[in-house]
């Protein structure tokens, strides 16, 4: 699936309201980062989701129209406040229907908590009835298996759904990304490089950005200012990181057009 010359771009929705409220940290964002960059991908975009199903229709009806792939944390549950699956055969425009796979794998996560003495191997109680409305996935989605509870999220049409706990959530990324994507590892190498400029203000470094973007249509001049208070590890004065991030073969290049244009400023700098 999704065997292409180049990579694509990939994107991050976030859902909950307990994210929103600060009642959970979000550690979503940071691990999905790091997961791609593990296999030469990055992330393009992230946005947070309330558990609200018309706003995460909205969003998935906006998604789902690109060639993105885009992987959603958390509201894939059966209780009153989860609405991604609903919201994802909404913006379809296809029924919720049982998953025969995923009916198979709740069944026999039921029958093995009955034998630990938690619950009934009674697949017409109540409670196992809404069990298996965790298999209930818009028509024509496949599963994504999860290792730790055996409760599976899903996918359709480049878009990937697992619940909010990263125990869960982190491995079945994972899964995603070597079961589907693997074609996409490395094909475009990224690099970044830059250095910390001291007492300088941003308008005389725009220049030295927009030459680089002017040369190197592929490489991306960046600035990130500090007021100099050490909270970001970086020296206690006020400063610039200035550098360029792009394809490994192009970044040296555009690197030595900062450092040029830096060193005819006659500023205070520092290489890291």
């Amino acid at each position: 699936m999704n065997m292409t010359s180049h990579a694509p771009r990939f994107g991050l929705f976030i859902v909950g309201d307990e994210i929103l409220s600060g009642k959970r940290e979000d550690k979503h964002f940071v691990k999905v980062i790091s997961l791609l960059a593990a296999r030469g991908l990055r992330l393009s975009w992230a946005q947070y989701l309330p558990d609200e199903r018309d706003t995460i229709t909205h969003a998935l009806r906006r998604t789902l129209d690109s060639d993105e792939v885009v992987f959603s944390c958390g509201g894939i549950g059966s209780t009153p406040d989860d609405h991604t699956r609903q919201a994802a055969a909404a913006a379809l425009g296809v029924p919720l229907v049982l998953h025969p796979q995923a009916e198979q794998l709740i069944t026999q996560r039921c029958i093995d908590m009955a034998a630990e003495g938690r619950g009934s191997a009674d697949m017409t109680t109540r409670e196992n009835r809404q069990r298996l409305q965790m298999g209930a996935f818009p028509q024509g989605a496949m599963i994504i298996p999860n290792p730790f509870n055996r409760i599976p999220g899903f996918g359709i049409r480049r878009h990937w759904f697992m619940p909010g706990f990263p125990v869960m959530a982190w491995p079945m990324i994972e899964w995603v990304l070597d079961t589907h994507y693997a074609a996409c590892f490395n094909l475009a190498p990224q690099a970044e490089r830059s250095m910390l400029v001291f007492e300088t203000a941003e308008s005389l470094i725009v220049p030295l950005m927009e030459a680089v973007e002017a040369k190197f249509s592929a490489v991306k001049a960046f600035s990130l200012p500090s007021v100099g208070d050490g909270r970001d590890g970086r020296p206690a004065r006020r400063h610039i990181e200035l550098g360029v991030k792009g394809p490994v073969e192009l970044v040296d290049g555009a690197f030595a057009i900062i450092e040029e244009g830096v060193r005819a400023l006659a500023v205070e700098s520092q290489r890291i």
